[in-house]
């Protein structure tokens, strides 16, 4: 990918600024932003001006900018999709031990794969500020990405390369090479001709890309493109059974089926065995992650390995170089190798 040179960050909006804009002193902008009841009333015009002003500035206030003036906090933020998804936690553990190196402590965060939640987490690095913010960003823009860069000057590196931002450092794995090839694997080395796929919706870059890496290897081999063969979930183990279930049921069901994350994939194995459908005789399953219930159930799970801990490592490397100040110069990008294993469910 081509590097940009890394632009300086824009000054942070701050209290003196809202009050130029509304042309009132900053006594008062505090006075609004935070009335208590022994203040001095504030007519309600003078209050609009300023809370006009605030919203097309877009300021935060920084509830620790006057003891944290000019130090560093000592604190990384942390934002991941779903708490409960076994594929995070190696990555979480990973950032903390690479903080602790540093002497920094992490603050974790959950956005349950929705954008007002990640939208959230912002605001929030916004008002307590951190020295870095790591992300495993599913909706957020460039231009999300830009606001936060500006308003809190801290080092970012994400998960994602749909990102694309100057100043926003990428950890990325090749989920579209991994996905053709075990797609192709499953057509080639196990004959299926007949193949499904559980997805999540394209707003979701990474689902997209991953279903789209699925049809390509479809139509590599000269298959055609079932629409009924694709079934859209929501990244968990309920709705990878409750997708399954319908294909299942269809008149012509798939040999085999591709599920975009393991959680789907075992749901996909849970339906399998409800309807009494042998699994690999009747249908063979296979997923994406390697999450350890990849290989607890039964029949272990045919997966991408995607390595959750080497990500995580990378990418607080790349938030404390830039902490650290080396590299500044460039947006920096980081490839993480991803493979696939055979078990017993293909």
């Amino acid at each position: 990918m081509t590097q940009r040179k890394r632009t300086q960050p824009a000054k942070r909006i701050t209290m003196r600024d809202v009050a130029r804009m509304a042309q009132v002193s900053q006594s008062t902008v505090s006075r609004v932003l935070s009335p208590t009841p022994q203040a001095i009333p504030i007519g309600e015009e003078t209050r609009q001006r300023v809370l006009s002003a605030v919203e097309t500035l877009g300021y935060f206030p920084n509830l620790h900018a006057g003891s944290l003036r000019g130090q560093k906090t000592h604190l990384i933020a942390m934002m991941i999709a779903d708490i409960a998804n076994p594929f995070y936690h190696p990555m979480v553990r990973a950032v903390q031990d690479v903080a602790h190196l540093h002497r920094y402590d992490v603050l974790v965060a959950n956005s349950d794969h929705l954008r007002e939640n990640e939208l959230l987490f912002c605001e929030s690095i916004i008002r307590r500020p951190v020295d870095g913010i790591i992300m495993v960003p599913y909706h957020l823009t460039n231009a999300d990405m830009e606001q936060l860069w500006v308003q809190t000057g801290a080092a970012i590196a994400v998960l994602g390369s749909h990102i694309i931002h100057p100043a926003v450092d990428v950890v990325g794995v090749d989920d579209v090479k991994a996905t053709h090839a075990l797609t192709s694997w499953l057509i080639a080395e196990r004959g299926h001709t007949h193949i499904g796929y559980i997805g999540v919706t394209n707003r979701f870059a990474v689902g997209a890309r991953r279903h789209a890496a699925y049809v390509r290897a479809m139509l590599d081999a000269s298959l055609p493109i079932n629409p009924d063969y694709f079934q859209e979930g929501d990244w968990s183990v309920e709705s990878g059974q409750q997708a399954m279930t319908r294909l299942l049921l269809l008149p012509h069901p798939p040999t085999a089926v591709l599920a975009c994350n393991d959680q789907m994939a075992i749901g996909a194995i849970l339906a399998a065995e409800a309807l009494k459908v042998r699994v690999p005789e009747d249908v063979a399953i296979a997923g994406f992650d390697d999450i350890p219930a990849a290989s607890w159930v039964r029949p272990r799970l045919t997966t991408v390995v995607q390595p959750a801990a080497a990500i995580g490592r990378c990418l607080a490397e790349a938030v404390f170089a830039r902490i650290e100040g080396v590299g500044l110069e460039q947006r920096q990008t980081y490839a993480i190798p991803c493979t696939w294993i055979v078990r017993e469910s293909t």
